[in-house]
């Protein structure tokens, strides 16, 4: 019984496989027909867009809208009238009307500004020299240290020696500073500039400072390496043009309640006046929190970095405003994939002139260092907090 059932099942199988129905020759052929037509088709599809690419160009120049809705009503109008099936008018102005919309993006696209920032102008990481130390791409993340407003030589001095001793190589200090109560203490000037040059030159430290006037750019650009336009003056369009043509890498502060895209469009003026060496640093925005200063906005690391080809700070004081976040601000700013972080420091932050709760002494800056691991690397993909030590 098995092997007559055995039997039959095979000669089922053969039955089967001989009963098969083979394709028709007059399908395959016009399927052959269809694929042709669909090349046609594209080709006619193609041509149509190349010429409705010229007419956007055209209406661009003469400064008309890309959209004629008259015009497109009487192309659809024609389309109906020369139908003649099996499409109905409904499904052949429903087909036109998908080509009038994909020909109308392109004409928008081509008519779009190409912004200097974007990663569609320029696919590769920009990467920003300050005194030799690279900053952005795949380089390590860079340290930027320093107190907040330059005060005297001996807390200055006292600063960088420190910070040279712990191989950080970038030092701010704010000898002009925008302050909310203008009763407050509003730096040394042009004295705080000298001072930060002298001694940055004498410990082989790159100099960051703010700049907040147009009128004060040629003074800070001589002496600083790196200048920084404060949250406050991010959207100060005529401080930007003026920093874009000081020849100096620029660092550009997001506002307090600035969006990502003024923060960015805020930089556009910066390429657009020529300055290519301009970094972004997230330092916090305002909300409604009041157990920090403010709230770091880490999404926005990762936007910038996305979105442009700038290198992105994180400025971990300003954005917490509490020495317990600094590590973990940090962190989260490098896993987001920061290219460096802005730390204060001060020699007694109890009797700092400005911002005295946020800076850290330098026994607490030695703990930051060694919880962070800084002299450790990023691996490029920013996948892991820090690398073996070198």
């Amino acid at each position: 019984m098995p092997r007559h059932g055995g039997a039959v099942e095979e000669g089922d199988r053969r039955h089967t496989s001989a009963a098969a129905p083979r394709m028709d020759e007059r399908v395959t052929r016009l399927r052959e027909r269809i694929d042709s037509l669909n090349l046609d088709l594209l080709r006619l599809l193609s041509e149509r867009a190349e010429v409705a690419e010229g007419i956007g160009r055209l209406q661009t120049e003469l400064g008309l809208s890309h959209y004629d809705p008259v015009r497109e009503q009487s192309m659809l109008e024609a389309l109906v009238e020369a139908n003649r099936g099996p499409f109905s008018d409904a499904a052949v102005k429903s087909l036109f009307k998908q080509v009038f919309q994909a020909s109308m993006q392109l004409e928008q696209d081509q008519d779009k500004t190409r912004y200097l920032t974007s990663r569609l102008t320029r696919h590769q990481d920009t990467v920003v020299e300050v005194r030799g130390v690279p900053v952005g791409g795949d380089h390590p993340p860079v340290l930027i240290a320093g107190p907040c407003a330059i005060e005297s030589y001996e807390q200055l001095d006292a600063v960088a020696a420190r910070l040279a001793a712990r191989g950080v190589s970038l030092m701010r200090g704010g000898a002009f500073k925008p302050r909310t109560d203008p009763y407050s203490f509003q730096g040394l000037g042009l004295a705080g500039l000298r001072l930060g040059r002298e001694i940055s030159d004498a410990y082989g430290l790159g100099f960051v400072t703010e700049v907040m006037d147009a009128a004060d750019v040629a003074a800070c650009a001589e002496h600083a390496d790196l200048l920084q336009v404060g949250a406050r003056n991010m959207q100060n369009f005529t401080l930007l043009r003026a920093v874009a043509r000081s020849g100096r890498p620029v660092m550009l502060k997001r506002g307090l309640s600035a969006t990502i895209e003024e923060w960015v469009m805020a930089a556009e003026y910066l390429l657009a006046g020529g300055n290519e060496q301009v970094l972004l640093c997230e330092r916090g925005i305002r909300t409604f929190e009041r157990f920090t200063r403010n709230t770091l906005d880490v999404s926005a690391v990762a936007l910038a970095k996305l979105e442009t080809h700038l290198p992105v700070l994180v400025d971990v004081t300003h954005s917490g405003g509490r020495p317990d976040l600094l590590v973990p601000l940090t962190k989260a700013g490098l896993a987001a994939g920061a290219d460096g972080v802005m730390i204060e420091v001060h020699p007694n932050p109890a009797v700092a002139l400005s911002d005295n709760k946020q800076q850290i002494d330098f026994e607490a800056f030695d703990e930051y260092l060694d919880a962070t691991m800084y002299h450790g690397r990023l691996s490029p993909g920013r996948t892991e907090l820090y690398g073996a030590e070198g």
